[in-house]
């Protein structure tokens, strides 16, 4: 897994990951958010779904807990063996939103994302133990890695199948 010397080259990261993973939705029509194609696991809506859904989880969970309430993860309702239905309330909480709503709220949210890493400690951020739910399961990652791997892993992954989608979709329907 990529590390990071310090917070700054982490916020670094996201934002550059992000930001060529949502241009890869520029020219995808309105009228094709939707659409599935066989050979991608995700419809283009469903992958800004999807990363506003971890972002947003990571977020609440950190705000719940500075609030006092239980934080239970990966989500209320949901175990970390039932990550399919998570990622459905994902896609459906979102499905409604136009193409350009999604692009405006993930860089939203990437904006947000980011401000909350840099209001962290060094100790919060990169030591274990940094917070009570980055604890919460057995590899007891420090919350650099919980960000790392809700954000710029699946931001590169994630880029990688909108581009085939685009490719794919414009084989199938030549211009």
């Amino acid at each position: 897994m990529q590390e990071y010397v310090d917070t700054a080259a982490l916020i670094s990261e996201i934002k550059k990951t992000a930001s060529l993973f949502i241009a890869e939705f520029d020219g995808i029509s309105e009228a094709d958010k939707s659409l599935r194609l066989e050979e991608v696991d995700r419809t283009p809506q469903e992958l800004i779904a999807y990363q506003l859904g971890w972002m947003n989880l990571l977020l609440n969970w950190d705000r719940d807990e500075l609030d006092g309430k239980e934080v239970i993860t990966p989500s209320p309702g949901y175990k970390w063996n039932q990550l399919g239905g998570l990622y459905q309330s994902f896609y459906e909480q979102y499905q409604e939103q136009s193409l350009a709503q999604l692009t405006a709220l993930f860089v939203s949210t990437v904006d947000r994302l980011t401000q909350w890493v840099n209001d962290l400690s060094t100790e919060e951020l990169f030591h274990p133990g940094g917070r009570k739910w980055a604890a919460s399961t057995p590899s007891n990652w420090p919350i650099w890695k919980w960000v790392h791997i809700n954000t710029v892993a699946p931001f590169k992954s994630f880029r990688s199948k909108i581009r085939k989608w685009k490719k794919l979709y414009l084989v199938k329907t030549p211009r």
